[in-house]
């Protein structure tokens, strides 16, 4: 008998490589991102926990030995972080959390470059959470060119100098990352509104578009194609 074609098997063995490849990486990018953030938290931390768990472990060797262990301690830090940060938003609702805030602010407009920085990232934020005006905050523009549109976030609207016509400042963010990205000025006019909220454009964005609303507006109203 002659042996079976090989070029079959082969195919069949992509298929279920293909196959179990794409059932993985999205399991396999929920890792990177967990750990990323655990180790980002339990980072934070670390410094101080790690010195008092040995201290502790040494003056109790039989009891608590265990605390000694890298992921104990890696997860100590990391509840740790987790603790501060949740004080902190407590505190920043207390009035006392108020004036420490804008102590700590003003010490950081003292230093040049951190102030650009803070300042920035602080204002970014604070639009970010409320709506610009006359525009929705997630929007369509015309990038890299007519026939294409990119997801945008409106983060200002200014006005031209002579004509007085709205513009606005516009920070599209690239996919997966989205903390990265261009900031285009756009005549309002040439804006795509959409009803999307922040929260729904991120996990287009980070998803590369698998994760949508079933529909999306694309053609500007009164625009011919």
């Amino acid at each position: 008998m002659s042996p079976a074609p090989a070029a079959p098997q082969r195919a069949s063995l992509q298929r279920l490589f293909l196959t179990g490849l794409l059932t993985l990486l999205p399991l396999w990018l929920t890792w990177v991102v967990i750990k990323f953030v655990f180790v980002l938290l339990s980072g934070i931390s670390s410094p101080w926990v790690v010195p008092v768990s040995q201290r502790i472990a040494g003056s109790f060797p039989d009891a608590l030995g265990w605390i000694n262990a890298l992921w104990v301690q890696n997860t100590i830090a990391m509840l740790a972080t987790l603790l501060v940060i949740l004080g902190v938003g407590v505190l920043a609702r207390r009035v006392i959390g108020q004036r420490l805030l804008h102590w700590l602010e003003a010490l950081i407009a003292r230093v040049p470059l951190a102030n650009v920085i803070y300042t920035s990232a602080r204002k970014l934020l604070d639009i970010l959470q409320t709506k610009p005006g006359s525009t929705q905050r997630v929007v369509l523009i015309d990038f890299p060119h007519r026939d294409m549109k990119s997801i945008g976030l409106v983060t200002r609207v200014l006005r031209e100098e002579g004509t007085g016509r709205e513009l606005a400042a516009v920070y599209v963010p690239t996919t997966p990352n989205p903390t990265s990205g261009y900031l285009e000025v756009v005549p309002v006019e040439q804006l795509t509104p959409t009803d999307w909220t922040v929260d729904q454009a991120m996990a287009f964005i980070i998803s590369g578009g698998a994760v949508a609303p079933d529909s999306m507006p694309f053609t500007r109203a009164g625009e011919r194609r």
